[in-house]
């Protein structure tokens, strides 16, 4: 995968956090109360200009009552990260 794929991918989440975010009717604010972050970093990441970790990310989608699950499959053996 090249960076600019993956660049793309956080694109697509920073924008599936910005919907599901306004569709709860909470803040950048709100939101980083409670996942325990800044407003920032909230805007960063719904914006693709943060390089938060995996944690962040799944602390995100859990206060959004969301589901998110990451796939990685090295030589043929997959690992589900929830």
């Amino acid at each position: 995968m090249t960076l600019l794929s993956i660049g793309s991918k956080v694109d697509l989440l920073g924008r599936a956090i910005r919907t599901v975010r306004k569709e709860r009717n909470l803040t950048q604010e709100q939101l980083g109360e409670l996942v325990g972050v800044q407003k920032a970093q909230i805007s960063k990441l719904e914006n693709g200009n943060n390089s938060a970790t995996i944690d962040t990310i799944l602390k995100v989608f859990s206060a959004l009552k969301a589901e998110i699950q990451f796939n990685i499959t090295v030589d043929q053996q997959t690992l589900t990260i929830r």
